[in-house]
């Protein structure tokens, strides 16, 4: 292949059609006309000698070949981008979306204070909460471009992601203040009522179990949720308990419950924040990570 022949204007609108899978959402987000976006992506389609898209049911799908190069073009454009070196623009004239997956618990702590800063900080910068589909998912889309951040527990080091801990998590156990089992708390009073669980998964068990049952204890699950931040007020009425994280739990957002340490030691978790290190010079991802840094720091 001839490089000489190859427009790098090209690669540019086929990283915004790779991420958009639509014409003319990569058209309005590159401020082009949908026509001269519909000519790149045949010239794209003959350079690769591929269909890069393809229509499906209402929509468009990356072909195998299209997601292959998803990751290698968006780190060459990084590459190319620092290698010219633009000129800085002011962070609080920088347009820019920054795309950012975790589950619900800590899009509740982050997503209120971050835009609180960033209305003042960088008010052009949108971010663009995700839906979480696991660690794994969070994972693959940060190796792929799919997302620019994602918070979660990662239990792996993985080549060319960065990752920081945010804070070290523990747990509370929540109950209506008026439950039986908060008159004198203890393993016996915890074990008595069902539990409310939270999962992802569906999965009715949680390493907790693994711990009771290694000193001869088990727990019934009452129920099973997606999200910890439907606990609260199944609680509020009910004889449910639930261990939720102790960062979430706000006693004064609760005034129906109360919460307890749990009657033995629970293993607690750290939270990460990752990010790929093909976003190291992005100035609009790193400052939502330092913004993020310092939500935690106060």
């Amino acid at each position: 292949m001839n490089l000489r022949s190859i427009d790098l204007n090209l690669l540019v609108v086929l990283d915004a059609l790779l991420d958009e899978a639509h014409v003319s959402r990569a058209a309005h987000r590159l401020n082009l006309s949908q026509p001269a976006v519909s000519n790149a992506l045949q010239r794209c389609r003959d350079l690769f000698d591929d269909p890069l898209l393809e229509r499906g049911r209402g929509a468009m799908r990356r072909t195998a070949r299209a997601e292959a190069l998803r990751g290698p073009l968006k780190s060459i454009l990084s590459e190319l981008i620092d290698l010219v070196d633009p000129p800085e623009t002011p962070l609080n004239r920088l347009r820019q979306t920054v795309r950012l997956t975790m589950a619900d618990d800590p899009t509740f702590l982050i997503a209120g204070p971050l835009l609180t800063a960033l209305q003042s900080s960088a008010p052009g910068l949108t971010p663009i909460f995700q839906p979480w589909n696991g660690s794994a998912a969070a994972e693959r889309d940060l190796l792929n471009g799919e997302t620019d951040i994602a918070v979660s527990v990662f239990t792996n080091q993985i080549e060319g992601i960065e990752q920081i801990t945010l804070f070290d998590e523990t747990y509370v156990v929540a109950m209506r203040r008026d439950h039986p089992a908060a008159q004198a708390f203890d393993l016996d009073a915890w074990l008595a009522f069902p539990h409310v669980l939270m999962s992802g998964t569906g999965d009715a068990q949680s390493p907790l179990d693994v711990q009771l049952a290694a000193i001869g204890r088990s727990r019934r699950v009452g129920a099973v949720v997606p999200s910890f931040q439907l606990v609260p007020s199944l609680l509020a009425h009910t004889d449910y308990i639930a261990m939720l994280p102790k960062h979430g739990f706000d006693q004064k957002a609760h005034p129906l419950l109360s919460s307890f340490d749990p009657p033995i030691e629970v293993r607690g978790f750290p939270l990460h924040l990752a990010s790929h290190t093909r976003q190291s010079n992005n100035r609009g991802v790193q400052h939502v990570i330092a913004t993020i840094r310092e939500i935690f720091l106060v």
